[in-house]
């Protein structure tokens, strides 16, 4: 079994910054194409971003794009989510996803497991 366990998210005000971590435990199956998703109260879960096996390849929903970064760093098992110029309409649940794959994957359904998720709520 794979374990993903999120950490750092919090409070922060309009225009901060935070990191996120999902550390990555348990089986291993390899190097896996990881994402990050997001859900807010009351709307579905979408992907905020992709990386590929290697960090070679990255995708960002339009919303993120210029404002997060996602990273990985194999040999430690851990995949990174930088936002910075963080917005009210960031706050949401946000976790960790990995696929069986090694391409770049889009939707919740390619995503194999999941994390426990971490709160972000940014005040205006």
């Amino acid at each position: 079994q794979v374990q993903l366990v999120e950490s750092g998210g919090g409070l922060v005000q309009a225009g901060g910054s935070l990191r996120l971590s999902c550390a990555r435990s348990g089986r291993t199956l390899g190097t896996n194409a990881m994402g990050w998703f997001r859900q807010a109260p009351g709307k579905e879960r979408e992907l905020v971003a992709g990386v590929n096996w290697n960090g070679a390849n990255t995708h960002y929903a339009d919303s993120v794009k210029g404002r997060f970064t996602i990273s990985r760093e194999n040999g430690k098992n851990t995949v990174y989510l930088q936002m910075n110029n963080l917005k009210p309409e960031d706050t949401a649940v946000y976790y960790c996803a990995a696929t069986l794959g090694y391409g770049l994957a889009y939707v919740p359904g390619e995503y194999r497991y999941w994390g426990q998720g971490t709160q972000v709520t940014v005040s205006s």
